[in-house]
């Protein structure tokens, strides 16, 4: 069979829907400036979809820092990749800033986020390792994994007593090998917001000999004390071995980083291929993360502000029925029963006549019969963008109990 033949008659499981749903419930276009408040088809919108944990993006400090960057260096510098001519102090000082921020002695800087994860799974294990990683993992772990030639053993979501089964399974490997064992999690789960059981992996220690990867990219800047990440919050920085976060959230830009000992964070920045032949990040985009991490760092009040938007949209939603599942950070999901066609109605009925914008999640990512509404709480949001939006929903989950959806077919045109 061609191969065009062939993708033309299996388009995958979002892309089946790709010639209804295009431009309004995937690939929708929001305009103006990033902020609670943006245009979508022409019409102000609530919007709770963007990574924009701490109100950076918008941020008058940032832009300045972003905009003079520019205007010094312009987009191209430094022209190729680190390791041959990409490489300049201000790339070394935001790893040290960086490594020193969340408790590791090094950093490296990765291009981005999805990309660099992937790669820091290829480069850490070879085909005698053996990998153990929870369920839910994200995407970018799981194509990691798909790249790794030795086995890898899967855990139930957040169960220590699975994640011990499998390492003795993965122990038993290993002694026959020669080889290791790495334990990936994440420290905050992006769809359901519940944490990882960092600290009780970490105890995992005293029984077998493994080394943890995290993936945090929805911790950084969000928990702990002073916004270091999830090991922070669960007192176990020296017990994550490889700890990864984004830019792309907290930071409001685009980009990664990785952190470990010297040693193994040296081995990543001389073998990750996807770093060794990529070009580094713009100078403008570094210098302004320095900016942006110099703020995370000494104004505390925009995390407190956004932890206060979340507990009181969380408090609203459970107060009023809503099943918000396990989720304990600021990642909101709000659960309902229901098939694609209620799905699409509901986020319809948000969009055209309430003026609210969030993200609407279904199978294959969440079991069928469920669908999930996807709400980021943000230090710029308000009080009342909160009530507007419980106040919405409350109606919302009205209509759908009684049927609504069902009786009452939405068109997108």
């Amino acid at each position: 069979m061609d191969i065009f033949d062939k993708i033309a008659k299996h388009m995958g499981p979002l892309g089946q829907h790709q010639k209804w749903s295009h431009g309004y419930f995937s690939f929708p276009k929001l305009e103006g400036e990033i902020a609670p408040h943006m245009q979508f088809r022409g019409k102000e919108h609530l919007v709770w979809s963007l990574n924009n944990y701490l109100g950076l993006a918008n941020h008058p400090e940032v832009r300045k820092a972003d905009e003079e960057a520019a205007a010094q260096f312009g987009m191209a510098y430094p022209m190729g990749a680190r390791m041959m001519s990409g490489n300049s102090k201000y790339h070394e000082q935001l790893e040290q800033e960086l490594a020193a921020f969340v408790g590791k002695p090094d950093a490296f800087l990765l291009n981005y986020g999805y990309q660099g994860m992937v790669s820091i799974i290829d480069t850490l294990v070879d085909r005698n390792d053996v990998i153990v990683y929870d369920a839910e993992s994200h995407a970018c772990i799981i194509d990691g994994l798909r790249l790794h030639m030795g086995k890898r053993f899967v855990y139930k979501h957040n169960d220590i007593e699975s994640a011990r089964k499998q390492l003795e399974r993965a122990t038993k490997l290993t002694q026959e090998s020669g080889g290791g064992i790495l334990l990936i999690t994440e420290g905050v789960f992006g769809m359901s917001g519940a944490q990882g059981k960092l600290k009780e992996i970490v105890d995992l220690k005293k029984d077998f000999e493994f080394r943890i990867l995290v993936d945090d990219a929805h911790g950084f800047g969000t928990m702990g004390e002073t916004g270091a990440g999830t090991h922070e919050a669960q007192d176990c920085i020296d017990g994550i071995d490889v700890y990864f976060g984004t830019f792309a959230k907290s930071m409001a830009g685009i980009g990664a980083f990785v952190a470990s000992t010297e040693e193994i964070t040296n081995f990543l920045r001389y073998n990750m291929r996807s770093q060794t032949f990529a070009k580094a990040l713009p100078m403008p985009m570094v210098i302004g993360l320095l900016k942006r991490l110099e703020l995370l760092k000494t104004k505390p009040e925009l995390k407190e502000k956004l932890w206060q938007i979340a507990t009181t949209l969380q408090k609203g939603l459970r107060e009023r029925g809503f099943d918000l599942g396990v989720t304990d950070s600021v990642v909101t999901p709000v659960f309902l029963k229901g098939e694609l066609s209620d799905a699409t109605a509901i986020t319809f009925d948000l969009r055209e006549n309430y003026s609210i914008f969030c993200s609407i999640v279904v199978y294959p990512v969440i079991p069928k019969g469920m669908i999930e509404l996807r709400l980021i709480p943000t230090a710029v949001h308000t009080l009342e963008d909160v009530q507007r939006t419980l106040d919405a929903f409350s109606e919302v989950a009205e209509k759908l109990e009684n049927g609504y959806y069902k009786e009452n077919q939405f068109a997108t045109a």
